[in-house]
């Protein structure tokens, strides 16, 4: 727990200067704290004395006004910083966690990831704001009380001490009985949270189904879980609560007790009694402040520990220390002997991959779900990494490359369009964050986009909805294209982009494809054999190996496994006769 706070403290570093006015102003804090009960006890023992006690209250005066000026700095300051440096740690989360690969974020669930960023953001700011506006004054504080206190009185300062032993020792019982149940309950809020995001993501298919009552009470079944593991820890905490309430008027009461002893017989005065008195309320109340952040960090621990889990987790790839741009890249792609097994296991993945692939071409993957394709492709984007051999670009090994340069020479095209809730200018802009207004309509122009962007009401300007549901299937898929012809990078992957679409929708977004690939080194994704008629050369990958490659018209001459799929298409004779070696 300790290293998770001390990692969240650390992190003031990157504000040295702001800090330093912080710490400056807390020590002010905790002087101002410990000098108001010492001239208090010097104003009733100048009254109890029949002496003047003007000065001492002059004094008390301008020791509350330096304790206000050095708090209202320290609380506005403390806040800011806090502030800034929880967008920069969310900042700092979200950074990595878009590069992490999509197979784990699919994995976690991105509700689980987001609530992870949030609320981790959310508890660092709290963890941090009660260290600089609480746990710090109440630390100094109780660091110059006690050699002043047992200077003044050693016997009332060691009331003190057992007191706070006490204190210290019942928090620390209460947090060894509850550290595993707030385990668990973070644990049950997480699956809340994720519940409830997956149901929201999915409505239209929970309505559809007519299952609201069915995902209405697994929440309710999730909440009790939750309620269940949250209550044993509330009663401890409560317990706590109540007694930390009382520990004020013990503490008065063994300070006031003692002391009239001592003062009997002589070992203690009036004005030291009530200062000692100041001081036990001084005590009880710093140490309430620490325990009560010491509470709110050790419920926020879990969240925060998966917060900073999340900023240091490093499972994309990062350059070689010898990395170098790819500049002006031709689109020349040749996979040399590749070999990725998915999850160390022999029978996924794909294996011992050979093609060569000029600037300019289309090539087609064709095969049935789990052949290798998309693999194939996330190696060529460096998603993943061959564990055997290598994949080039105009001659040069990917691992030589630059990850940035790499992603920016490819553009791909989905067959989820992957739209954003933003306008459409917005969208087309993810490419090309710095185009124009006439760049994006020449863009969706080649796109066949164009004239329903037109119809929109503002235009570019229109929001389109999440993942672009206040767009038609066709529009969503030539507002991708467009986004993708906008990128102009080299190479162009095209993901089953029209399986998803009707026959009349399909000629428009093949129309938008050809247009995208023109002078592009295109991989196309065949799950429609007619969209790759015209594919220079056409891959068919099974369990992970290439085992047919040619033309469209050579491939069915092979009459093999693509001359199936090609007569159960209609694109081929219902018969094929193959080419005797000597006609060939």
């Amino acid at each position: 727990m300790f290293s998770i706070y001390r990692r969240a403290i650390a992190s003031l570093i990157q504000e040295r200067r702001r800090a330093a006015i912080i710490v400056g102003a807390n020590l002010v804090l905790g002087a101002v704290a410990l000098l108001d009960p010492i001239v208090f006890g010097k104003v009733v023992g100048a009254v109890g004395r029949g002496a003047a006690a003007w000065p001492y209250i002059a004094a008390w005066a301008a020791v509350s006004a330096l304790g206000v000026g050095a708090g209202v700095t320290a609380s506005i300051v403390a806040d800011r910083l806090s502030h800034r440096r929880r967008l920069q740690a969310m900042t700092e989360a979200f950074d990595n966690a878009v590069t992490l690969p999509s197979a784990l974020i699919s994995e976690r669930g991105t509700s689980r990831l987001v609530r992870i960023m949030t609320a981790g953001g959310d508890s660092l700011f709290w963890v941090l704001l009660g260290f600089l506006r609480e746990q710090m004054p109440a630390l100094f504080a109780l660091a110059l009380m006690i050699p002043v206190a047992f200077w003044m009185n050693p016997g009332l300062a060691g009331v003190l001490v057992a007191l706070a032993g006490i204190y210290v020792a019942a928090n620390l019982y209460v947090i060894r009985r509850t550290e595993s149940g707030q385990r668990s309950v973070d644990d049950q809020a997480q699956a809340v949270s994720s519940r409830i995001g997956d149901v929201v993501a999915n409505v239209s298919v929970v309505q559809a189904y007519a299952n609201l009552y069915s995902e209405t009470a697994k929440l309710r079944q999730l909440s009790q879980q939750l309620l269940k593991a949250q209550f044993p820890v509330l009663n401890w905490w409560a317990l706590l609560i109540v007694l930390t309430r009382s520990a004020s008027t013990i503490a008065l009461v063994s300070i006031y007790a003692v002391g009239g002893a001592m003062a009997a017989h002589g070992q203690s005065s009036l004005g030291e009694i009530v200062a000692f008195g100041g001081f036990a309320t001084l005590l009880i109340g710093r140490l309430d402040l620490l325990s009560s952040s010491l509470s709110r960090l050790f419920v926020g621990l879990p969240t925060l520990k998966a917060f900073f889990a999340l900023i240091d987790e490093r499972q994309g790839f990062s350059d070689a220390p010898d990395a170098r741009p790819l500049e002006n890249a031709r689109g020349e792609v040749a996979f040399e002997g590749v070999t990725h097994w998915i999850c160390d296991r022999n029978d996924l993945g794909v294996f011992d991959l050979n093609v060569s692939v000029p600037a300019g071409a289309t090539v087609a993957l064709v095969g049935s779900s789990g052949a290798g394709k998309t693999t194939m492709m996330s190696l060529l984007q460096r998603i993943r990494e061959p564990d055997l051999g290598r994949i080039t670009i105009d001659g040069r090994d990917l691992r030589e490359t630059t990850l940035a340069s790499l992603r920016a020479s490819i553009a791909v095209v989905f067959q989820e369009a992957g739209l954003f809730n933003r306008s459409i200018g917005e969208n087309l802009r993810m490419a090309r964050p710095e185009a124009t207004d006439a760049e994006l309509q020449a863009a969706l122009v080649a796109a066949e986009a164009w004239e329903f962007v037109q119809d929109k009401e503002g235009g570019l300007d229109f929001v389109i909805g999440e993942r672009g549901q206040l767009l038609s299937g066709g529009e969503r898929q030539r507002l991708a294209i467009a986004r993708a012809i906008l990128k102009n990078a080299p190479i162009l992957i095209l993901d089953e982009a029209t399986s998803a679409l009707d026959t009349v929708t399909e000629a428009k977004v093949k129309a938008a494809l050809d247009n995208a690939a023109r002078g592009r080194t295109t991989f196309v994704i065949a799950h429609r054999l007619s969209t790759i008629v015209d594919a220079d050369l056409i891959l068919v990958l099974d369990k992970g190996r290439i085992v047919e490659r040619g033309t469209f018209a050579d491939l069915v001459d092979q009459n093999g496994r693509f001359a199936h799929l090609a007569r159960e298409a209609g694109l081929a004779p219902a018969e094929v006769i193959p080419l005797s070696p000597r006609a060939a």
